[in-house]
């Protein structure tokens, strides 16, 4: 994939298909080690050892349209190819918990991309599930929650256009500074 938002994007989706109702995102940058953290965690169905360890093959999928999953393998390879890894912690019954780390400084190293979108796109089109979005740089950090913006409006939906668009444009602002201080 040419940016590293559409795997977030697509593991997220494998969170969702396993009826997960809280999604964490974590976008963790260490300037000094020069490596990203993705971790993507979810309470949903969890996987068995088997499964876990099949889930890293193209050729193994879970889903009935169609006969390999490529997601898990190539966010794997974009991790290994810049002297990362990627691990899967899960319990059927818990959840699933997806980590990878980039070495920033490779030049296989994969740009972030629009994670700003991702994020909006998972949260409007998601309405009944709760996410959880964490970017941090260094010592800054900025968490979106849409159980405290679920709070705060009350019977407004996520997918409001309104609020969709102020959601953009938090995520924009705060996530634009965090990258700018370090």
């Amino acid at each position: 994939m040419r940016e590293l938002s559409l795997n977030i994007l697509d593991v997220t989706q494998n969170s969702i298909s396993a009826n997960a109702s809280l999604i964490e995102i974590e976008v963790i940058e260490d300037s000094e080690e020069k490596t990203m953290l993705i971790g993507i965690y979810d309470n949903g169905k969890g996987m068995t050892p088997e499964q876990v360890e099949s889930v890293k093959d193209p050729f193994f999928t879970t889903r009935t349209t169609r006969k390999v999953g490529m997601g898990i393998p190539l966010f794997k390879l974009a991790a290994e190819q810049t002297g990362g890894s990627l691990s899967i912690e899960s319990q059927v019954g818990v959840g699933t918990r997806v980590k990878t780390v980039f070495k920033t400084d490779s030049i296989d190293f994969t740009p972030l991309g629009d994670i700003e979108s991702t994020i909006v796109t998972l949260i409007s089109m998601n309405t009944d599930r709760d996410f959880i979005y964490r970017y941090k740089v260094d010592e800054n950090e900025f968490v979106l929650s849409t159980q405290e913006l679920k709070a705060v409006l009350g019977d407004v939906p996520l997918d409001e256009p309104s609020v969709v668009q102020w959601i953009k444009e938090y995520l924009h602002e705060n996530c634009s500074e965090i990258s700018l201080k370090k």
